[in-house]
């Protein structure tokens, strides 16, 4: 093994289904490509960049665990999507605002730029683009 594989997938546990789906597919502009009940839970999986990953929404009936989502406590801090540039990333935060979703500022630093939003659980998302070259 000469290097480390890509990311193949992201699973998130959300709240709601029939909350996530929409929004996610909004965001992603796309249908999921499964949707399956496999006992112990249920997940939807969306695929993005052309096929090459995937991210599921997974649902635990019963296991609801109290409180939001806080990327202080042990465990996922955010999910982030890569953008080739800062205008990539300034036209994502054009498309948030088209879909109402609330999001912060782009916020430039050394190592590159990014725009935060979360979903309808609280869980953190971003858009990242390295620094222009």
């Amino acid at each position: 093994m000469t290097f480390f594989p890509a990311v193949n997938h992201v699973a998130v546990t959300v709240s709601d289904l029939a909350t996530s789906v929409p929004w996610y597919g909004r965001l992603f502009g796309a249908e999921p490509v499964l949707d399956e009940d496999t006992g112990p839970f249920r997940h939807v999986v969306f695929a993005l960049a052309g096929g090459q990953q995937l991210f599921g929404l997974h649902y635990f009936p019963g296991n609801a665990w109290p409180g939001e989502f806080s990327p202080r406590r042990v465990g996922l801090d955010h999910v982030s999507f890569g953008c080739l540039s800062r205008a990539e990333l300034a036209a994502w935060r054009d498309r948030l605002e088209e879909l109402d979703i609330k999001h912060g500022d782009i916020v430039d630093a050394h190592y590159g730029s990014n725009l935060s939003f979360k979903d309808p659980d609280g869980i953190a998302l971003e858009f990242f683009a390295p620094p222009a070259a």
